[in-house]
C-alpha cells in the first residue's frame, strides 16, 4: 500500500490562503464572491480590485499542511494541500494570487538544483503536485534547473487567446510559471511571497509559456532589486542564463530550441505585472465557466 504522511507546509513568513465553499463534481466551482477568512479566526479581509480577482486571508504558519501519497519518483506520487481541518484544497485555485503592494504567492513545484519535472496536475481533482510523464515515463530535465520554479496561483494562460504582442501565440493552458532567483533552495510545495522583476515570453512549439522572473521577499538581496535593470546589476548574467536554459533544455531530446518573443529580451516589472493581471483575469473567466474548462479540474 502506498505510504502517506502529513507534514506542515514549509513557510518562513505569513502566507495567504483562500477557502471556498465547495459543491460536488470534478469541474464544479463556486462564484468568485466567496468569503475569505483567516484560519487564525482573528482577521477577515476581503481584497476588492477592479483588476485582480483574489482575496487574502492570514493564517498561522503550520496550519496549512501537505500530504504526500505514494513514493517520490513513482507514477503514483502526489502532494496534496490540506486546510487546517484536513480537507484537501487546490494549490492552483484556492491559494490567493495577490498579497498587495506588488507581492504575490508563489508555489514551488521544482526546487532549484533538481531535475525531476514536478508540476500541478491541472486535470486531477484538487490539482495535486505530481511528476510529469511522457510516453509512459517519468520526466526529468536533462540537467538541474538552477532556480526555484513553480506557479502563480489563480492564473491561467488561455489557449484560445492569440497574443498579438507575441507573434499571435496561444496560451499553453497552464498557470503562469515563476523563476525565483533567490539564493535559498525552496522545498517542494513551499509557498513563498515574491515580487516580480521581469517577464520572458517563451514560445514552446507555438504556445506562449510566460516565465515571470521574481525574487522571494526573504532573500537577503530582495530589497536591492525592483525591476529588470536591478537584476542585471545585482544578479549579473542571470536573465541571460534563464533564457538560455529554457531555450535549450529540449535539445538533448532531439527537439528544436524554444523561441522567445518581445525581441528575445526580458520585459520589465510593469510588463510582468500586466501579464499577471491578464492571466488572473483569464483564470477568473475559467472558474466562472465563461470559458470552457475542457479536461481542467476546477476543484
Amino acid at each position: 500500500m502506498a505510504s502517506a504522511r502529513v507534514m506542515a507546509a514549509a513557510t518562513n513568513a505569513t502566507a495567504s490562503y483562500l477557502l471556498f465553499k465547495r459543491s460536488t463534481g470534478l469541474n464544479s466551482r463556486p462564484q468568485l464572491n466567496s468569503l475569505c477568512f483567516g484560519l487564525n479566526r482573528k482577521r477577515q479581509v476581503l481584497l476588492s480590485s477592479k483588476r485582480l480577482f483574489s482575496c487574502k486571508a492570514i493564517y498561522i504558519p503550520g496550519d496549512l499542511q501537505i500530504k504526500e501519497e505514494g513514493q517520490p519518483e513513482t507514477v503514483d506520487y502526489r502532494v496534496f494541500f490540506l486546510d487546517h481541518s484536513g480537507k484537501r484544497i487546490s494549490p492552483w485555485h484556492d491559494i490567493p494570487l495577490h498579497l498587495g503592494d506588488g507581492v504575490f504567492n508563489f508555489v514551488v513545484e521544482i526546487p532549484k538544483e533538481s531535475s525531476a519535472k514536478m508540476e500541478v496536475a491541472t486535470d486531477e481533482q484538487f490539482t495535486p503536485i505530481k511528476q510529469d510523464m511522457k510516453k509512459g515515463n517519468l520526466r526529468y530535465y536533462p540537467y538541474n534547473i538552477n532556480w526555484n520554479y513553480g506557479l502563480l496561483p489563480q492564473t491561467w494562460e488561455d489557449p484560445s487567446f492569440a497574443n498579438s504582442e507575441v507573434e499571435g501565440a496561444l496560451g499553453d493552458n497552464d498557470p503562469v510559471d515563476v523563476v525565483e532567483i533567490g539564493e535559498r533552495r525552496g522545498k517542494l510545495s513551499e509557498i513563498l511571497k515574491v515580487k516580480p522583476l521581469a517577464a520572458l515570453a517563451m514560445i514552446d512549439e507555438g504556445e506562449l509559456d510566460w516565465k515571470i522572473v521574481a525574487i522571494s521577499l526573504d532573500d537577503p538581496r530582495a530589497a536591492l532589486v525592483n525591476d529588470v535593470d536591478d537584476v542585471e546589476k545585482h544578479f549579473p548574467g542571470t536573465l541571460t542564463a534563464i533564457r538560455d536554459w529554457f531555450r535549450d533544455y529540449k535539445i538533448p531530446d532531439g527537439k528544436p530550441a524554444n523561441k522567445f518573443g518581445l525581441g528575445n529580451k526580458p520585459a520589465g516589472k510593469d510588463y510582468a505585472l500586466k501579464v499577471i493581471t491578464e492571466t488572473n483575469e483569464s483564470w477568473a473567466k475559467l472558474v466562472k465557466r465563461s470559458i470552457p474548462a475542457g479536461e481542467l479540474s476546477l476543484v
